[in-house]
């Protein structure tokens, strides 16, 4: 495991087990946990678009991804109840379906994306998902206290002349960004089994917000590390392994 081999992507693959917890709480806190299988599946389907046309498929995921989380507001006045993440869901999903069946050179890429591909990621994928775990770890710190009186006490950038709309769309930027890097990391379930696992738990057993963060990154950090030990001790595949294992830290937990 220590191996250069292994080592590379347990780091890509614990970088975003540090950052994905804490991302999945303010989307649990903000009713929109459906967006991260949301901007997953767009990510997917910029990917195989950005392949298909000789780019290159990060570049494609991240700028469907942005797009995606940047247009969700104009979306979401037209599409209450959650009805915008369900139909970027399924635009994303269909489009990357199509492309994977019709175009040979997307089809190995489309598997690779819904299935997981963290043992494949190198020194490349490292060195863009650090820096990107700090900054949007970062930003989430700083964002942190406005999103939670956005929520919990929405009256109060009304009555101090403040505009919620800077603070909602970076968090929306750095939420669909993020789950671009995972869905192109570890695969749309994978990363998506750590978005919503240990924010459950934390919303189910925390006493306080912060202690319900730091729950949910360390259920996170300890499920993965396991499930990356798991898979690779019974030799299979590093996404189901990570969301069984999750699932099972969850119904003891929670």
């Amino acid at each position: 495991m220590w191996s250069e081999l292994f080592l590379l992507p347990f780091l890509t693959g614990l970088c975003l087990a540090l950052v994905l917890p804490v991302l999945g709480c303010f989307l649990r806190l903000r009713d929109e946990w459906l967006a991260a299988l949301a901007y997953a599946h767009v990510a997917a389907a910029g990917a195989l678009l950005a392949l298909v046309g000789g780019l290159m498929p990060a570049l494609g995921g991240m700028a469907a991804a942005a797009l995606a989380g940047a247009g969700k507001r104009l979306f979401a006045r037209r599409l209450a109840g959650g009805a915008a993440f369900a139909v970027l869901l399924l635009a994303g999903w269909a489009v990357a379906v199509l492309l994977a069946a019709n175009q040979p050179l997307a089809e190995r890429l489309g598997h690779a994306l819904f299935d997981g591909q963290l043992y494949f990621s190198g020194g490349a994928q490292l060195a863009l998902v650090a820096p990107w775990t700090a900054f949007a770890g970062a930003v989430l710190l700083v964002l942190s206290r406005h999103l939670l009186l956005a929520r919990v006490y929405p009256d109060y950038f009304r009555a101090r002349h403040l505009r919620a709309w800077p603070v909602v769309l970076g968090f929306d930027l750095i939420a669909a960004l993020t789950l671009a890097l995972a869905t192109m990391t570890m695969g749309v379930m994978g990363g998506f089994a750590l978005i919503f696992v240990p924010a459950w738990i934390a919303f189910r057993r925390a006493a306080g917000w912060r202690r319900g963060l730091l729950l949910a990154v360390a259920t996170g950090v300890v499920g993965y590390v396991a499930a990356f030990a798991l898979a690779l001790w019974l030799d299979q595949p590093f996404g189901p392994v990570l969301a069984l294992l999750l699932i099972a830290l969850g119904l003891v937990i929670a």
